[in-house]
């Protein structure tokens, strides 16, 4: 090497990074400080279970230059003693709004400019690298917390664009950036920052992260097409925001939905089944519930800590407003990384979503002391996130030759008392709090000035952030009830019972510190005032410089044993779903199962059997008679006085959905699905289970004149929401008539006129869109055409393969739905509520639609008030199939009394119990599974108390697929189970307050 290129090098080492790592000249005189730093004698945790007991860590120009017990200070670094201190790598928060926008003004350019989507919620050509801004309050929280990196991610839109790794030191924004374009982000909502409109629901948010999706699909293929060929072809759209949703498309790019429930995440993994992408997910806090089904899962999770605050029991009454699933939440939250990582599951841990005060370090230390490994707490945040963002060759761990970002803690950082005392982030030093000038731990000789009789001594333990110790007089001790020391001035506060000096009370302590003395001022609890002064005289007895206990800093100290010991105590049954009558599991399905000796309703063929058997073979019916043979091992249930009918069916509720049940945001919506957003966290479930309500047709709502495809759900209670669709059952879709879909402001259609006329041209636009399939079909050349979903949809009505079940109230409008229908070469399958449904009953019949209806309801407005308690009676005398519905959860628990009630029309006990089980099976498309109990149907059946149209009967039992859903016994059990559980975990409340 020559003698330039020697002091070349040389100077490369001693010059700052900064002199290299920038293109912004100086102005004025360049800034020079110390770029090398030595910590010397700390606990250096190098990685998860990798640890220096006592060694130096040297830092040269941001990067680590060495790490080792028996590594020398250079002579170039200001050095640091770390007697008592922990060296951990710098945290990585893997999603954060650090230097995002959070709101978008009504008069920003950026709303007009650009080829963009049509819709505002697509943001994803938006780059965090460009977003970038100051953010001086969110980066001291971030770094206060240990964090010297993060992804941005932006915060606007529902796809909200491209996330960056990004420093959290003070430098230049160019300076700061690590790496860019590591993720595309997602939200399942709409962001009303953006924009109002369409979509407005969680299944309308869904549908449009699909739509958008095939939309980017049909961008990339389209424009590729075009340039192959580009001669006589009209071009394609220009779309940035579509074209920078290519690279996730072609698993370049993770797509990284960020969810607010259990729930949410499985929708988000549903997204991988329907197209290629590398999924990762930013949790809720409540995957716990579903451990078990993101256990094996190959999918980044980043965890939030925002465990819930306590619920507010501080009396009876308001204990009562708060539900079992709350206490539960609250308690095992904390749980949750515990739960997964049992489950063999990784994830990293973000602050996201914590308040300005909540502690990040504290809630994994709660985490860590409700079980949760240390090393994987700590992998959690450092290792995990910088792999998951492709940066784990510079950050992560404090090894030779990575960027210098390193966590100086006082302590154990898992103990509780322990903190941070300061950030290095590329090497620069931040303090996370103004240390306290004087170190007060030791003991004290404590002497009153004046008449009152205060001396001792005083013993300070546990932290400069969290003290702890006791005053002790002749012949006792007091364990201080507070104590504290602040500011650069040194002031400290100490509390104790006075009760140690003869006192009923709480004697205060103040003074101001110095290295071996105190000098204050104090009161007893009568009010008497005093000046006094200590003497340092010893170190506190198995005190460290670090505070920890005498058995090491890696124990917790009695507090945090007391609190977890506490916790540990209540043992809360794993349930599905989290909530009062939750369930551990599945109910078994025996292989054989007789019924005997019952009144059987079978509702088929066979009619009413007195003294009749139900057997039941692998949860389907495989016989109904009298003296029927159970088979060897079978479960037999005497059915004497009893009472067995098909479950009962219910084609018109709207519960157990999740984000609203009407997309109001367009006035034509079957693209939505109200299947993807199925609830299992819905006590209604479990209410109508007790009322012998097996199945129901959830419905969209009334908001569109073409609503959401409805979804056919099996009253599974504790199963998962994709186990509830019932399997097979016809895809159906709301349309809405009347009063709701013309009285929506600023949209089309506000007459009925309009609304006919809008079926009618959507209709039309979906036989065109047909047409161009077909062609492209036939001859794929030039463009291929874009795949909508919303005329796909239209076009599988036309066709059949989506049924109508249509809200209506008047004739007028029943009968336009039926001609248009019959104009376009199909049928509606039944119309719902239908007020004024037998003025037109024959109509009805000729067009073969069915009619849903209510029992008594009417008058509720002006477009019912022409209804009558016969309607079902006329609708079924001229030959329409005909059935009950709610509409309301109370209505659907006991939906025989509304069978019952049609007793008064002249029906027979077997016609109304029709209306609830196999007509409305026959109307839904599902009787051949359902409706009554025939041989080879499933074995969804009620035994009842007594006769089901009686008021004083109950459902003693509830089955659904041959399994034993609902029983009464257990059902006592079970909210005996829930009382036990809500005293219990109020209990833990108040003793913790």
């Amino acid at each position: 090497m020559s003698i330039r290129t020697a002091l070349l090098a040389s100077l490369a080492f001693l010059l700052p990074a900064s002199v290299w790592a920038q293109t912004t000249p100086v102005e004025g005189l360049r800034e020079n400080p110390s770029g090398v730093h030595a910590l010397t004698g700390a606990r250096i945790v190098v990685a998860p279970g990798r640890v220096i007991e006592r060694g130096t860590l040297v830092i040269r120009n941001g990067v680590i230059e060495a790490v080792g017990a028996n590594v020398a200070a250079p002579p170039d670094a200001r050095v640091w003693d770390g007697s008592g201190l922990t060296l951990y790598p710098g945290f990585i928060d893997p999603y954060s709004a650090v230097g995002m926008r959070g709101e978008l003004s009504r008069d920003d350019p950026e709303r007009e400019r650009g080829a963009l989507y049509w819709n505002p919620q697509v943001r994803s050509h938006i780059d965090a690298v460009t977003e970038l801004g100051p953010d001086e309050a969110r980066l001291g929280r971030l770094r206060s917390q240990g964090f010297a990196v993060a992804m941005a991610v932006p915060q606007l839109g529902l796809f909200r664009g491209q996330t960056a790794v990004v420093s959290l030191g003070d430098e230049s924004m160019a300076l700061r950036v690590v790496r860019r374009g590591v993720a595309q982000s997602v939200t399942m909502g709409r962001d009303n920052q953006v924009g109002t409109g369409y979509p407005t629901s969680a299944m309308g948010g869904i549908a449009f992260i699909r739509q958008t999706l095939h939309d980017a699909d049909w961008h990339m293929k389209s424009h590729a097409a075009y340039e192959r060929n580009p001669r006589g072809v009209r071009r394609p759209e220009a779309n940035a925001a579509l074209a920078a949703l290519a690279p996730a498309l072609r698993k370049e790019q993770p797509l990284l939905f960020e969810t607010r429930s259990e729930e949410e995440a499985l929708r988000a993994l549903r997204f991988r089944e329907e197209f290629p992408v590398n999924l990762w997910i930013r949790g809720s806090g409540f995957e716990y519930r579903l451990a078990d089904r993101f256990r094996g899962l190959d999918v980044p999770l980043i965890l939030p800590v925002n465990f819930p605050e306590a619920p507010n029991v501080s009396s009876p009454e308001r204990a009562l407003n708060v539900s079992l699933g709350d206490l539960r939440h609250w308690h095992l939250a904390p749980e949750n990384p515990k739960r997964l990582a049992d489950a063999r599951v990784e994830f990293a841990f973000t602050a996201d979503g914590l308040g300005p005060r909540t502690s990040f370090v504290g809630n994994v230390r709660t985490a860590v002391e409700r079980g949760l490994s240390r090393d994987v707490a700590l992998a959690a945040m450092t290792t995990v996130p910088a792999r998951y963002l492709g940066i784990d060759r510079t950050h992560g761990t404090l090894e030779q030759g990575k960027v210098a970002n390193v966590v100086v803690a006082e302590g154990d950082l898992f103990a509780d008392g322990s903190s941070i005392q300061a950030v290095f982030v590329d090497g620069k030093r931040f303090d996370a709090a103004a240390p306290a000038g004087v170190d007060p731990r030791g003991q004290w000789r404590i002497v009153a000035v004046g008449p009152a009789r205060v001396q001792g001594t005083l013993t300070l333990a546990g932290t400069r952030a969290q003290l702890t110790g006791t005053f002790g007089a002749p012949g006792a001790e007091a364990k201080l009830s507070s104590a504290r020391i602040s500011g650069e001035a040194a002031q400290l506060q100490v509390a104790f019972p006075g009760d140690v000096l003869g006192h009923e009370g709480t004697v205060r302590l103040s003074a101001s510190a110095t290295a071996s003395a105190l000098s204050g001022w104090g009161e007893l609890p009568d009010g008497t005032r005093f000046n006094w002064s200590g003497e340092r005289i010893g170190d506190a007895p198995g005190a460290t410089s670090g505070g920890a206990s005498a058995n090491g800093a890696n124990g917790l100290d009695s507090e945090i044993g007391s609190r977890a010991a506490r916790a540990a105590a209540i043992e809360l049954p794993d349930v599905r779903p989290s909530m009062e009558y939750g369930r551990a599991g599945i109910p078994e399905q025996p292989a054989n199962l007789l019924v005997r000796n019952a009144t059987v309703w079978t509702m088929g063929p066979q009619g009413r059997l007195e003294s009749a058997d139900l057997l039941v073979t692998r949860g389907r019916v495989a016989r109904v008679g009298q003296n029927l043979q159970a088979p060897a091992g079978a479960v037999v249930i005497d059915g004497s006085g009893k009472h067995v009918t098909p479950g009962l069916i219910d084609a018109h509720l709207h519960d157990g959905a999740s984000g609203g049940i009407n997309e109001t945001g367009s006035a034509i919506v079957p693209e939505v699905r109200l299947g993807d957003v199925l609830t299992i966290n819905n006590i209604w479930m479990y209410r109508h289970l007790a009322g012998g309500l097996t199945l129901a047709h959830v419905m969209h709502g009334s908001a569109n004149p073409i609503g959401g495809q409805n979804q056919h759900v099996k009253m599974r209670w504790g199963a998962l929401p994709e186990e509830l669709k019932v399997e097979g059952a016809p895809r159906t879709v709301k349309f809405a008539l009347g009063e709701n879909v013309k009285r929506r402001e600023d949209r089309y259609p506000d007459t009925r006129m309009g609304t006919e006329q809008i079926i009618r041209d959507h209709f039309l636009a979906a036989r065109e869109y047909e047409r161009r399939w077909q062609e492209w079909q036939r001859t794929p050349q030039g463009v291929p055409p874009r795949r909508d979903l919303r005329l796909q949809a239209l076009v599988d009505i036309l066709n059949g393969d989506i049924l109508v079940q249509s809200h209506s109230y008047r004739q007028d409008e029943i009968l336009m739905l039926m001609r248009l229908a019959e104009e376009f070469g199909f049928r509606i399958k039944a119309f719902h509520h239908t007020v004024e449904a037998y003025k037109v009953a024959p109509e009805l019949a000729a067009h073969g639609a069915g009619a849903v209806v209510w029992t008594d309801w009417s008058s509720f407005k002006i477009e019912a008030y022409d209804g009558t308690t016969w309607n079902a009676r006329v609708l079924r005398d001229a030959g329409v199939l005909t059935s009950l519905h709610s509409d309301n959860s109370q209505i659907s628990s006991r939906m025989n009394w509304e069978a019952a009630k049609m007793l008064r029309t002249g029906l027979t006990p077997e016609e109304a119990l029709a209306l609830v089980t196999i007509n409305t099976a026959k109307i839904l498309g599902i009787d051949q599974r359902v409706g009554s109990l025939e041989a080879g149907k499933d074995a969804d059946f009620v035994l009842w108390s007594g006769d089901p149209l009686s008021t004083s009967s109950k459902a003693e039992q509830t089955w659904v697929d041959g399994r034993r859903y609902f029983d009464l016994e257990e059902d006592r059990q079970l909210r005996e189970r829930a009382e036990r559980e809500r005293a219990q975990l109020i209990q833990l409340i108040l003793s913790q307050r």
